[in-house]
């Protein structure tokens, strides 16, 4: 049960970045011994994979900050970001060090089910965040998108660490995170259609 938790929370954290899990398993598996991957496993750790994840992670940080671009970015995202969590999820809710025995078993039988239920865990926080940034932008001028997408990267990396350290925490933060995604949705919605309202007699 543990393990499932885990992997959840690591899904939901790629539906908001997608590169912060896969850096966090890599780096969290290479310099500590809180997460202990295979053999099949290891390019998550190499020079490499680490370096070119952490480039388009500066990229993803960057292009997120900038209004009009965030969406764009967004659209491209629709597909990164939930097979990120797909093998996260498939990966944190194999075994307890979170471990899988190989890449290939995500699409046999037994794993091809933990990777779709991590891609649709990570599309929810992704479509949220997609559908209420646009908006936000036009209610702010493009203000709220840097503070916005710094605490949503921030719920990404706490996430991250609390689900391979204290999954039921990371649990409970989740919770909170969809909640705060969900009310921030609705009130951009409200302010945006009080907004039409009010310049509605204007128009006419």
């Amino acid at each position: 049960m543990i393990e499932v938790i885990t992997g959840l929370t690591l899904a939901a954290a790629a539906g908001l970045n997608a590169y912060i899990p896969l850096l966090g398993l890599g780096l969290l598996s290479r310099f500590t011994d809180i997460v202990d991957l295979p053999a099949s496993w290891l390019w998550l750790e190499n020079d490499w994979s680490l370096g070119i994840i952490t480039v388009l992670l500066v990229i993803e940080i960057i292009v997120d900050k900038v209004p009009a671009l965030d969406s764009v970015n967004d659209v491209l995202q629709t597909v990164v970001r939930p097979a990120s969590g797909g093998m996260v999820f498939a990966a944190g809710s194999a075994s307890n060090t979170l471990a899988v025995e190989d890449p290939s078993a995500l699409f046999t039988s037994a794993q091809v089910w933990p990777f779709l239920l991590g891609v649709g865990i990570a599309l929810v926080p992704h479509i949220l965040k997609a559908v209420a940034r646009p908006i936000l932008n036009v209610l702010t001028a493009g203000a709220g998108a840097a503070v916005s997408s710094f605490f949503e990267d921030l719920g990404a990396a706490v996430l991250t660490i609390l689900a391979v350290i204290v999954p039921i925490l990371a649990l409970i933060l989740l919770v909170l995170v969809v909640v705060l995604l969900v009310r921030r949705l609705r009130r951009a919605v409200a302010e945006r259609r009080a907004r039409r309202a009010a310049a509605a007699p204007q128009g006419m």
